[in-house]
């Protein structure tokens, strides 16, 4: 286990190990749009939330129990509580309930307004600066995923649906600027591990509930549950927190504008979404802008 990592100037050179902590989030969180699709053909969105995170709370306590970190005192106690129920629990809660009626393609590109919000909040409330070539980087990516929207989504409305996929982004976006001080304190698995206990703990009510639906669920749909739990929960909320601690919040961010097109690619080889052309080049715009924002500086 590593020592704490200390904040990084946003002029900071990417290492192999950032950026390979950064691919595993993108390809983690890429795959649980179209995961969260197949669980819902065999669970309701609150009884695959705690399923999902039930699951990843068991090695996460598990992790915290061998560890045994310092409890944080009351200037950060509120950090973690807030991880819990706004990175985890209300996060999840939104996504599962918005995506009943947005396709996988198009929960990817809302939630990739995340780094636009991150980088302003991270500007007024972090003091972060984000340079010229970073704003081109961030209008490029956003395009790109743009584009994908369009061309993945026929009649795409603001309904229901896409209102609570927003607030999920909101919520995610607030987070990163929540808990980016804990960094400079605590280990990064330390942080994703009680976000994760504690969002499963507030999820609980609907475990019995979860327990039920798990008996009758169909196969693929039972194992996209347990898929979420393993890898977009257990193994990239960690990957997450560390990258975050290495980087500041704007810049980490603006890497996942990658979501969406393999999101796209994922779908197409998972659910067979065959992507569009203008879904093909909003992925080259999109991975064109984390480029030009990690390199170009």
């Amino acid at each position: 286990m590593s020592a704490a990592c200390p904040a990084v100037p946003a002029a900071a050179r990417i290492d192999a190990t950032t950026l390979a902590l950064a691919a595993i989030t993108v390809l983690g969180w890429a795959s649980a749009f179209p995961a969260i699709r197949l669980g819902l053909t065999g669970f309701g969105p609150l009884e695959l939330g705690v399923l999902r995170f039930g699951l990843a709370a068991i090695p996460a306590a598990i992790f915290l129990l061998i560890t045994r970190p310092a409890l944080p005192g009351l200037r950060d106690a509120w950090r973690f509580a807030f991880g819990g129920v706004v990175f985890v629990a209300l996060y999840t809660v939104l996504l599962n309930l918005g995506q009943q009626t947005v396709p996988a393609a198009a929960a990817s590109f809302i939630i990739n307004i995340n780094p636009i919000l991150t980088a302003l909040l991270a500007m007024a409330f972090l003091n972060e600066r984000f340079g010229l070539y970073a704003w081109l980087g961030t209008a490029l990516s956003f395009l790109g995923v743009g584009f994908i929207a369009v061309g993945k989504v026929d009649g795409f409305d603001l309904d229901s649906g896409v209102l609570l996929v927003l607030g999920a982004t909101f919520a995610t976006s607030i987070n990163n600027i929540v808990q980016k001080p804990l960094f400079a304190r605590h280990k990064p698995l330390t942080v994703a591990a009680w976000n994760i206990v504690i969002g499963a703990l507030l999820l609980a009510p609907m475990l019995s509930s979860g327990i039920a639906q798990a008996q009758v669920a169909p196969a693929d749909a039972l194992f996209a549950a347990i898929y979420l739990a393993v890898i977009p929960s257990f193994v990239v909320y960690g990957t997450w927190a560390m990258v975050l601690a290495r980087l500041p919040a704007a810049r980490a961010t603006n890497m996942l504008y990658a979501v969406p097109p393999v999101a796209t690619l994922i779908g197409w080889l998972w659910l067979s979404e065959a992507p569009t052309t203008l879904g093909l080049i909003g992925g080259a715009l999109a991975l064109g802008g984390v480029v030009l924002v990690n390199v170009k500086k």
